[in-house]
């Protein structure tokens, strides 16, 4: 069994948009940085901890000051993670991963008190926000009901997400399908239809091209 350690991160770094293919808690134990991606644009700090499902994506902005925090793995499955929380005592987490992670897991579930997502924030924000929905909007008319060009807004998306809206809607869209086909019995064809696919290949494209692994073969593992 790896046992764990806090990290300490690059103070005042930009760190491109990247993916992770494990679920894993990030939980802040000093400093503060700001992260852009699956939930929206959240900036943690001391003591707050940021959860992330399999094959996250995001971007991350660090601060000028010391910034140490502790990556915790969470059970791979199609659950839907809160997006964010916070825990009494971060350092109690920090012992237990010296020892066994798996308590220090298993005490973060048991500990956490989830928070409220922040304020719809910048015009970005609102428009990632949409994206993330069942039945996201096209891009050029969410701009253009704000009197707002699609280039302006694309642009300005791409330089908080690190990412266009358009990869971006189709990224969460994926992850929706995917958690829908590994935590349902839900025939793949009525999984696309309510993932808003066009049909079943399309969403086996998508999923394939996220996870590396075609619909059937999650369907199998997850049994």
């Amino acid at each position: 069994m790896q046992l764990l350690q806090p990290s300490l991160l690059p103070a005042s770094a930009d760190i491109a948009r990247h993916h992770h293919r494990e679920p894993y808690a990030t939980v802040v134990l000093a400093g503060a940085y700001e992260e852009a991606g699956d939930s929206g644009r959240i900036a943690a700090r001391a003591g707050e901890v940021l959860l992330h499902g399999p094959f996250s994506a995001h971007r991350d902005r660090i601060s000028a000051t010391r910034t140490v925090v502790l990556d915790l793995p969470l059970p791979f499955d199609g659950r839907e993670w809160a997006a964010r929380g916070r825990v009494a005592d971060p350092d109690h987490l920090v012992r237990l991963a010296e020892r066994n992670p798996i308590d220090a897991v298993r005490a973060l579930l048991e500990e956490l008190e989830p928070r409220d997502e922040e304020g719809e924030g910048e015009p970005a924000d609102q428009l990632a926000m949409a994206l993330r929905e069942a039945e996201p909007p096209q891009i050029g008319e969410w701009a253009a009901a704000r009197e707002r060009s699609r280039e302006h807004v694309s642009r300005c998306f791409e330089k908080i997400y690190g990412v266009s809206p358009v990869a971006y809607r189709a990224d969460c869209q994926a992850k929706r399908a995917w958690r829908m086909i590994v935590a349902s019995g839900d025939s793949l064809a009525g999984i696309a239809v309510e993932a808003g696919y066009a049909d079943q290949a399309h969403m086996t494209r998508a999923v394939t091209r996220l996870t590396g692994l075609p619909p059937r073969q999650w369907r199998v593992a997850a049994g």
